[in-house]
């Protein structure tokens, strides 16, 4: 009993039942017009003193509404309105105006449709509840009775009489599961008639690909950068901590680092959150690159007590923006990877050289307890620093490989020079 009174008198039921009243409350100018022929057509002077010409001119103006129907605003302003009431989820409903003959064609079916039942349904909770009540009331009130005698047969006797409240109720009743009912249905039917086509389906696809590689880029850029930040941070502080009275030079060359390393990061942060902000992205500084920034990351690396010996075979004034740029991250990514995991006592030996029309970047750092002194432990990281290696790796039409080799992590990762978006 309790889903069947959420079914008639429920809130999803009421809305739906407003759905439907505004429809009839739309259908009111077309069923005016309506009039307007019917009314020569028939000799009748007074339309709506009577039910058959009401319906007849309600007949006559659905057509015209069908038309009216082909406003591009139709579809959107139906679909807003059966996404707020009738409980349809979003992306089931299309946005925009109808383009093709096909949308068009369910975009008049759906108007139609909604003035058609909801001026029926519209109509009835206007005449039905005063009907209802009367039947509920008579009874009780001898006026009522004695002030009309030509009541109904079934209401002059005494069954009728006791019957009549009863009689009341169902018809509320009834006219409550017809709402209910009918809203259903065009619930049911929304998506069908108001429904996204394949072209906007495919639109929204490439859409939500376009946002997600996006949402993917900036994700990349603000681990690389702040990631490997914090990484060589606490290392430095870390270092100058341990010979804060031994070594004040130490000291001193770790906290500029420190600041360097801040300044350079705050800078990138500001150029990767510019992409978010309509109009700031052509003034934010430019994205570090192999050419112009890999010795300064050497620099404020070894800074923070990680040895770092780098070879580079390869000319970076003479690579290709595109992979300067993720080149420089990958051998940034690379640096905080080893220094997470590796710590500060190890040798990471970098090399960058070209082989067979790629630039081939390797990094390669001791596995843990292959150290110095044998006690180099493994740090908890989440491993999004290499699928974030890779993926820079796959946008260029190049490969990344890591893992052990023997006592030794490996990391190599090779960009076709010829190849660049």
């Amino acid at each position: 009993m309790s889903a069947l009174a959420r079914f008639l008198f429920g809130r999803r039921a009421r809305l739906r039942w407003i759905h439907l009243i505004l429809g009839g409350a739309l259908a009111m100018p077309y069923v005016l017009v309506g009039s307007v022929v019917v009314g020569p057509f028939t000799g009748v002077d007074d339309v709506f003193g009577s039910l058959t010409l009401q319906l007849a001119s309600f007949v006559v103006g659905l057509p015209l509404a069908a038309i009216t129907s082909l406003f591009p605003l139709t579809r959107p302003l139906e679909a807003g309105v059966v996404r707020s009431l009738c409980g349809v989820e979003a992306d089931r409903l299309a946005y925009g105006p109808a383009r093709s003959k096909g949308e068009k064609g369910r975009t008049a079916a759906w108007f139609t449709l909604h003035l058609g039942v909801g001026g029926i349904v519209a109509g009835m909770s206007l005449a039905v509840p005063p009907f209802a009540a009367f039947l509920i009331v008579l009874p009780f009130v001898p006026a009522l009775r004695d002030g009309r005698p030509g009541l109904p047969g079934p209401l002059d006797g005494a069954w009728g009489l006791a019957l009549a409240p009863l009689a009341g109720a169902v018809t509320l009743v009834a006219l409550a599961g017809c709402a209910a009912g009918c809203g259903a249905l065009l619930a049911r039917w929304a998506p069908a008639l108001l429904g996204p086509s394949a072209e906007d389906r495919v639109a929204a696809a490439e859409a939500r690909a376009a946002d997600l590689a996006v949402r993917n880029r900036l994700a990349r850029e603000l681990h690389d950068s702040v990631g490997h930040a914090l990484s060589a941070v606490t290392l430095q502080a870390s270092a100058a901590r341990r010979v804060l009275d031994s070594d004040p030079r130490f000291v001193r060359e770790a906290l500029a680092a420190i600041e360097e390393t801040t300044r350079r990061t705050v800078g990138e942060l500001d150029a990767v959150l510019g992409v978010l902000r309509d109009g700031d992205a052509p003034g934010t500084a430019p994205a570090p690159t192999l050419a112009d920034d890999l010795n300064g990351l050497l620099d404020r690396t070894r800074a923070g007590g990680l040895r770092v010996s780098a070879t580079v075979a390869a000319d970076p004034r003479t690579l290709p923006p595109a992979v300067s740029r993720e080149a420089y991250r990958i051998v940034q990514e690379g640096l905080s990877n080893a220094l997470r995991h590796a710590g500060g006592r190890v040798t990471v030996a970098v090399c960058v050289d070209v082989l067979d029309g790629h630039l081939r970047i390797t990094l390669e750092n001791p596995l843990a307890g292959t150290g110095p002194t044998g006690t180099v432990a493994p740090r908890p990281g989440g491993g999004h620093g290499l699928r974030g290696i890779a993926d820079r790796a796959r946008v260029l039409g190049g490969s990344a490989r890591a893992g052990p080799v023997g006592r030794i992590w490996r990391l190599e990762v090779r960009l076709p020079l010829g190849r660049t978006p």
